[in-house]
């Protein structure tokens, strides 16, 4: 179990990168997603309503939590409950710092100056309420606009996963647009690898990630981009019961396959409400994704 971070001063705590390669080490490379959709709250007998949110989220942090690389809470399922959906999200991160499991927030913020730096210091300032460990961010309003965020988790030894090549039909027309001499994805990949350099000369995982689909096919190798070079953890959906088997797995990631941080959610939560069946399928998850990635 790797230790509790937010609670850490930041000048101690180490690098977000090193810290999740540890945790992929012991725990296998699986991040397992809480997403408390109607759907699955009614599966789980609960209802939609605050009281059914804090249920499904903190049963799911005590059936995985210390079992798996990290979790990554969606929050935009804790905001449709209003003011007291996302003091359950301040809740389910608390839970996640105490039994010492590496937090996702899954929120894919973008925005401009001191938009962005107030985002930023929400997510990942010490002592913030909704501090995590890291967060997912969106790069279109270019990857300059990012700034504030970048240079705040690495100060704080969080991280950021930057939207680059994502599987929802609609992402290809943004991201393999071609601007200059190369795609939108292929600029936002040379930024974070220079956002991470200090960490590649240091022989270290960069605290700067990516987030590309494991069901991409090869768009990765088509728009010339090298995942390896950028250096960050690669946080990857689509992987096992969603899709992508090994083949898929080498034909996007390559020999980048051990920066894939591979993303599940449903495949583990259709097994609740059961703690004993979540945990006993968030560790098969695990396996399955070990052996496909190590």
């Amino acid at each position: 179990m790797i230790p509790a971070a937010s609670h850490q001063p930041s000048g101690s705590r180490r690098p977000f990168g090193s810290r999740l390669a540890d945790a992929m080490d012991d725990h296998g490379p699986l991040c397992v997603g809480i997403d408390p959709h109607p759907n699955l709250l009614e599966a789980w007998n609960l209802a939609d309503s605050t009281a059914g949110l804090r249920d499904f989220a903190l049963r799911t942090v005590d059936a995985v939590g210390g079992h798996v690389a990290a979790v990554k809470p969606q929050s935009a399922f804790f905001e449709r409950h209003g003011s007291a959906g996302i003091a359950v999200l301040e809740e389910t991160l608390a839970a996640l710092r105490d039994v010492g499991t590496l937090s996702v927030l899954d929120v894919k913020r973008g925005d401009i100056g001191s938009t962005m730096a107030g985002y930023a210091q929400a997510y990942l300032s010490d002592g913030a309420p909704l501090a995590a460990d890291s967060i997912t961010v969106s790069p279109y309003l270019g990857y300059g606009s990012l700034t504030p965020a970048l240079t705040l988790a690495e100060a704080n030894g969080r991280g950021v996963f930057v939207l680059a090549l994502t599987s929802n039909p609609e992402g290809a027309g943004v991201q393999h647009a071609v601007n200059g001499d190369q795609s939108v994805a292929a600029d936002i990949v040379e930024g974070v690898t220079a956002s991470n350099a200090q960490a590649s000369g240091e022989g270290r995982l960069g605290c700067i990630g990516l987030v590309v689909g494991a069901t991409v096919g090869g768009a990765v190798s088509h728009l010339g981009i090298d995942l390896q070079r950028a250096n960050g953890p690669l946080l990857a959906p689509g992987v096992g019961a969603q899709g992508a088997g090994p083949t898929e797995l080498e034909s996007v990631f390559g020999a980048a396959r051990r920066q894939v941080l591979a993303s599940t959610s449903r495949g583990v939560l259709k097994a609740g409400p059961s703690i004993e069946t979540l945990r006993k399928a968030a560790l098969a998850s695990a396996y399955e994704a070990a052996t496909a990635l190590r």
